[in-house]
């Protein structure tokens, strides 16, 4: 038997790019028209981090908790599950997330959710714009039928792409980046071994996001 350190990821994968992509075709066939009501949950959660101020902020915090408590249920447990076997742990790990952004929410006197949209801000709305519009079009892009676009709040790496917009925006600290890193970390490193040309979108964003929180910090302390 070979040794554990032998193995690559591509040896440890249980699909292919055509089944891994298949999943989101099927997840939207079977909600449709579902996908509307998570168009509109993401916009209005976009209008929530433009606005600013302490309720329009938990007003987002709230919506970003039910995103990844649906993607922890219905893709990770409901399908990812049916090929990966490591999926129970993706489903704890985002029902976590699910239960930070919760506890956000519920802080009545939050000052990070208040904070104002600055020069740094704006790119945490050009991330969001990204995660919304951007991550839909990498199917037809990529060659894929519409119908297994990936979508806010159906598909973990555009929730996650706009969760980066909202800590980046909120300033929010290292306990709320944690789970969000390490999905960065897990699609990214499945998708380069499926070779999917966009395996590197979701950690340019995180690097964009955590970059941006990273002078935020330095300057606040300047």
């Amino acid at each position: 038997m070979s040794e554990w350190w032998t193995y690559r990821l591509s040896d440890l994968l249980m699909f292919s790019k055509a089944t891994y992509f298949r999943l989101f075709e099927l997840q939207n066939l079977a909600l449709w028209p579902f996908q509307l009501l998570a168009v509109g949950i993401g916009v209005a959660l976009l209008i929530c981090l433009v606005q600013g101020g302490a309720r329009a902020g938990r007003i987002a915090a709230l919506l970003l908790a039910l995103a990844w408590l649906h993607v922890a249920w219905n893709y990770f447990a409901q399908r990812y599950a049916t090929i990966n076997t490591g999926a129970p742990y993706f489903v704890l790990g985002f029902a976590l997330q699910a239960v930070l952004l919760f506890w956000l929410a519920s802080r009545k006197r939050e000052p990070r959710l208040a904070q104002p949209v600055g020069s740094l801000g704006r790119l945490g709305l050009i991330i969001a714009v990204i995660a919304l519009l951007g991550y839909p079009l990498l199917a037809p892009l990529s060659g894929r039928p519409w119908t297994g676009a990936e979508l806010f709040g159906l598909a973990p790496d555009p929730t996650v792409a706009l969760t980066f917009a909202a800590l980046l925006l909120w300033r929010s600290g290292l306990m709320l980046w944690i789970v969000p890193l390490l999905w960065c970390a897990i699609s990214t490193s499945t998708l380069v071994e499926l070779h999917a040309g966009q395996a590197w979108m979701l950690p340019i964003l995180a690097l964009l996001a955590m970059g941006a929180r990273l002078l935020t910090a330095v300057r606040s302390r300047g």
